[in-house]
């Protein structure tokens, strides 16, 4: 973990962006954000009950003097935020629903970062992912070309790197939505400092088994090769489709894919499901020893990102800095 945010601290130094933390009333986010005031590359914004919040802090001594700290319900951004909102649903909700939904910490939040006020969101501490990613669907929206945002998880052990995707958002996928999110991980993977070489996974390696869920992977193979191509992105490999041990694993790739572009050095993984990939990423976690960050959400025009309900502090403070570092995409 240490190696990837030691990179990612070293590019937002100095650059102080500003993440909305919405769950202020949360002593686990209230410490991260202590600790993410203290640096210069993240500024936090904290949402929730003043009052509630310096007690918080009083009870647990952190110091919050210098930290920006708004209650969605009495905000002078509130009016502003609120003709933004009616605007942006296009008729969807009336002002008294705005006035109502922008209550909510989340829906306040988003909105910081929509009209501009702050970059990025870190949610979910308290809150379900539905919570978190809603309004951010219905207020940021996916960037132009993608049609669904996905979930990826940064998978790090010692001095291994990967990444998991769709691990967090979408149950069912088709082979364009496949290849949308195998793109649009190597773009996540190319950001943060890696040259993607993507492995789109199934119970086949390259024609091994016949059904339709494997010809779902292959079709998505090729949809993925030709938007790479199209997109012109340099040093991003992807190929299908594989067995995990393949895409891992050399001397298993030289056997079952010995033509493959792929050979056994795959370092982002995309999942046929969100249940694989579910799967796949808490198996490497709980018996691999793997630290999973995340869930980074991509495909949207901002970052907001989700939260565990379980998470730490750490885990906080974390994906704040990796939130910060999307901005600079």
């Amino acid at each position: 973990m240490s190696s990837l945010l030691d990179v990612l601290q070293e590019k937002l130094s100095g650059k102080n962006v500003k993440i909305v933390l919405p769950e202020g009333e949360d002593e686990r986010v209230l410490t991260a954000a202590t600790k993410l005031q203290a640096t210069d590359y993240v500024t936090p914004i904290v949402l929730g009950d003043n009052d509630k919040i310096k007690q918080l802090a009083e009870e647990k001594g952190l110091d919050i003097s210098d930290i920006e700290v708004i209650n969605p319900s009495t905000s002078e951004l509130k009016p502003e935020l609120v003709k933004s909102f009616v605007e942006r649903r296009k008729g969807k909700a009336t002002e008294e629903q705005a006035k109502e939904l922008l209550d909510n910490v989340n829906y306040f939040g988003t909105m910081l970062v929509y009209a501009g006020h702050a970059e990025g969101l870190v949610s979910g501490a308290a809150h379900s992912t539905g919570d978190t990613v809603r309004p951010a669907l219905q207020i940021i929206k996916t960037k132009p070309g993608v049609s669904k945002t996905s979930g990826i998880f940064f998978m790090i052990k010692d001095d291994q790197q990967y990444v998991f995707g769709d691990c967090a958002i979408n149950p069912t996928l088709e082979s364009s939505d496949l290849a949308e999110i195998a793109v649009e991980s190597a773009k996540s993977a190319k950001s943060f400092g890696m040259d993607p070489r993507v492995a789109m996974l199934s119970f086949s390696t390259k024609g091994s088994a016949k059904s339709d869920d494997v010809e779902k992977v292959a079709n998505a193979v090729k949809l993925a090769q030709e938007k790479v191509e199209s997109e012109g992105l340099d040093n991003v490999v992807i190929d299908g489709e594989f067995q995990f041990d393949a895409a891992i694993v050399p001397a298993v790739a030289e056997k079952k894919a010995p033509g493959a572009k792929i050979q056994g050095d795959a370092n982002v993984f995309v999942f046929p499901s969100l249940e694989a990939g579910n799967i796949g990423y808490k198996i490497a976690q709980r018996l691999g020893g793997f630290d999973a960050v995340g869930p980074v959400l991509q495909g949207l025009n901002s970052p907001v990102n989700d939260l565990s309900r379980g998470c730490s502090t750490e885990d906080v403070y974390n994906l704040s800095i990796i939130t910060a570092a999307q901005t600079l995409q």
